[in-house]
């Protein structure tokens, strides 16, 4: 299954599966110190590409706060959700379908670029995370900052380190369970998800799977350089402590154009 077909399966059930009032309230203060910091001296409150926003939750969230967000994600299912979560929340942001690598097709430039929910390692190679970063540069304004959150793959690959802990959400009709993990291959992993959710007759389960190709903090921070980004800082999660590629949950990556 590519991962279009992931997510798109998957589009109607991802705010089910996401805690978004926990993870927002535990992310978004950390970014929004960042943007401060980053952009200190800007006119105006900052202009906010979040690209592979999946069911737009962050781009609707700060455009709460009175940011400016185009949200962007290759699934088109996902742009409709988030669309619908937008209209929703009475709050006016824009949503394109548009994949990684292809932001400049969006003819628009911006102060901050996020990719966030581990999106990068989505991309099977090398020289297309770079192709990818390249084209966040291209739309980032002189000084503008890059956001980046992905799984910590140093830690994980190097310990097989294979489930992620379960998550699950249930209303006053139905339950759901969602169990991740991950199958090891010689340079690439599969991700796998397990939907159950509980009907009338007992549980129903749906599998999905998509590749990812790890990304370490080495290769990460060459190929930010590579592109022109720099002022490179990286973060172990969102208490701001520094990364520490052994123990770290996360890799939250920052940089800045020149």
């Amino acid at each position: 299954m590519s991962r279009v077909q992931m997510y798109d399966a998957l589009a109607a059930d991802y705010d089910r599966f996401v805690n978004w009032q926990g993870r927002l309230a535990h992310e978004l203060p950390f970014f929004e110190r960042l943007f401060q910091k980053q952009l200190a001296g800007r006119d105006g409150a900052p202009r906010i590409l979040d690209a592979a926003c999946g069911t737009g939750q962050h781009a609707i969230a700060l455009a709460q706060r009175g940011y400016e967000v185009l949200g962007a994600d290759l699934s088109a299912a996902m742009i409709e959700r988030a669309r619908a979560n937008a209209a929703a929340a009475g709050v006016p942001v824009e949503f394109a379908v548009t994949g990684l690598g292809e932001m400049a097709s969006l003819e628009a430039t911006f102060d901050v670029v996020l990719c966030l929910g581990n999106s990068l390692p989505h991309l099977f190679s090398a020289e297309a995370v770079r192709a990818a970063l390249a084209d966040f540069a291209a739309v980032m304004h002189p000084g503008g900052v890059l956001l980046l959150q992905n799984r910590n793959f140093d830690r994980v690959w190097a310990a097989r380190e294979r489930f992620m802990g379960p998550q699950s959400y249930q209303d006053e009709n139905s339950e759901w369970l969602f169990l991740r993990f991950y199958d090891f291959h010689e340079e690439t992993l599969t991700f796998n998800m397990i939907r159950l959710r509980r009907t009338e007759d007992g549980w129903a389960q749906d599998v999905e799977a998509t590749e990812l190709r790890p990304i370490f903090g080495n290769d990460l921070a060459q190929a930010l350089a590579g592109v022109g980004l720099g002022d490179m800082t990286f973060y172990r999660g969102c208490d701001g402590s520094p990364f520490d590629p052994a123990q770290s949950g996360d890799l939250i990556a920052v940089a800045r154009k020149g």
